[in-house]
């Protein structure tokens, strides 16, 4: 792999409001202080986290603030106050004994860019609380290491590491309802009115990413290529979690998205089962039902089973109809969409607590961990990129270099330079952007339809494509040159006559 060294900047904000001071500070406020990990990944890339802390005490606006009856409220009053651009924190420092955080909670993340953390008694256990958050809200040593998994030993990373989305410039979402049994069912879903209102505000958000573009279709006798067992305790039909694998690839024959598009492409399918096997549950390794009846595939999409009442007379009309509760199955697929991007609330420390991002799907340090994580593979894609490509040049003595594949060359150096640069200044945004157009540029070069040709075809499959055509003709001739040479010599053995 192509060496790269990237410093991730973060610069941090460690605000103490009055009576948080801890006793053993190093100097009196404001001061500044530099905390730098290094993060192992290989041994040709190296990737350092800085984090830039700034302590200072709390304006008067600030205080205030703080004065709120709930955590939710100060963090909503103190929004206009923090320093906004993507990439920095907040932390506000609370006496150990504030009534502003819950009882058991040393931490409270917001919907932005800031935390309110207690005082935590010293400055060692204030330092491991601010080390914690900093990290939950900008970029862990696992994040990073999963956005560089090709580079990553094997072994070095968990299976769960390797599973959120590979960066990409779009991604298409595609939202199908499967019905397997048209006979019986009737189903009637609000898709449109239902991406306005739940998919949209992400997206919107996520726009900065990269590009989405949605759409949606309705499949008729689409089975599951799974047969469910038939339970008759609960007089109902069951998936086990081992069987789950198996539903997907029948499934995905029929969707015929993925074979024409440019981008990844993330499919949400809605099942309703056919009357025979209704109602059917998903269930989790240990037998228990899945309280979402619900299950994601990494970097694929997710599937939810969503079961129709049978009616009490057995003389009902067919078919039923069925009205889909889209806000029940949104709330599904956007939680599969967070799982797909590596955005997990599990893994935290059982004192956080985590505002609820609300309509937007994710907060705005959760955008920052992606871009974050983005700008980080992005740039390793690049620097993979341009070394493929130099060697193959390399390897192929003829090639000729158009000026425009060199121009898309040389832009793509300047650009991941510049990602690079603005990393090591702080500026996520900016960085991310560059990081952005380094990979499309370099695609380009790499995917010339001038180079194509060439790398498809060099030297010695030139051999294998035109031995077999000149040699029918070759032999003729050989033989030929061969009995001239035998003529040749036998005339000059031959004596000469004098007359």
């Amino acid at each position: 792999a192509a060496s790269v060294q990237v410093q991730l900047v973060v610069p941090v904000a460690v605000v103490f409001s009055p009576g948080s001071v801890p006793g053993d500070l190093p100097s009196p406020l404001p001061f500044r202080d530099v905390q730098e990990m290094e993060i192992s990944v290989n041994l040709r890339t190296s990737v350092t986290s800085r984090y830039e802390m700034a302590y200072r005490a709390t304006t008067a606006q600030e205080e205030v603030a703080l004065a709120a009856a709930t955590a939710r409220e100060a963090d909503a009053a103190l929004r206009p106050l923090q320093d906004v651009s993507m990439g920095s924190l907040t932390m506000y420092v609370v006496p150990e004994t504030s009534s502003l955080l819950p009882q058991g909670t040393s931490v409270y993340v917001g919907r932005h860019r800031s935390a309110l953390v207690r005082a935590g008694g010293s400055l060692a256990a204030l330092h491991t609380r601010l080390r914690q958050v900093t990290q939950v809200m900008s970029f862990t040593a696992t994040s990073i290491a999963a956005a560089l998994s090709d580079r990553v030993p094997d072994g070095r990373l968990s299976p769960d590491a390797r599973r959120s989305l590979k960066s990409s410039l779009g991604y298409e979402i595609t939202f199908s309802l499967l019905n397997p049994d048209p006979k019986s069912h009737t189903v009637d879903w609000d898709i449109e009115g239902a991406v306005n209102c739940y998919v949209k505000p992400v997206l919107d958000k996520l726009s900065l990413v990269a590009n989405f573009s949605v759409d949606s279709q309705i499949l008729y006798y689409a089975i599951l290529g799974v047969t469910p067992r038939y339970d008759k305790e609960s007089s109902s039909f069951l998936l086990s979690a081992h069987s789950l694998p198996h539903v997907i690839n029948p499934v995905e024959a029929r969707l015929g998205s993925s074979a024409a598009s440019l981008y990844p492409v993330l499919n949400f399918l809605l099942y309703v089962p056919e009357r025979s096997h209704s109602p059917l549950y998903i269930q989790d390794k240990d037998g228990a039902p899945v309280s979402t009846n619900a299950f994601h595939s990494p970097r694929w999409g997710g599937i939810m089973v969503y079961n129709v009442e049978t009616p009490a007379s057995l003389q009902a009309s067919l078919p039923l109809h069925v009205d889909v509760d889209m806000a029940r199955v949104m709330e599904v697929f956007l939680a599969q969409l967070r799982l797909l991007f590596g955005l997990s609330r599990e893994e935290l420390p059982p004192d956080f607590l985590l505002e609820s991002p609300g309509n937007e799907g994710l907060a705005d340090w959760e955008l920052d961990h992606l871009l974050w994580a983005h700008t980080v593979e992005n740039i390793a894609t690049v620097s993979t990129t341009l070394t493929s490509l130099a060697q193959l040049l390399d390897k192929i003595g003829n090639i000729v270099i158009k000026d425009d594949v060199a121009s898309e060359v040389y832009r793509a150096v300047a650009s991941v330079q510049s990602a690079v640069a603005k990393l090591a200044m702080g500026h996520l945004h900016s960085a991310f952007q560059a990081s952005k157009e380094a990979v499309t540029s370099s695609e380009r070069a790499f995917f010339d339809p001038s180079l194509l040709h060439l790398l498809y075809f060099p030297d010695d499959q030139k051999f294998a494509i035109y031995i077999p055509l000149f040699l029918p003709m070759a032999v003729p001739i050989l033989l030929s040159l061969a009995k001239i040479v035998r003529e040749t010599r036998q005339r000059k053995k031959e004596p000469t006559k004098m007359d």
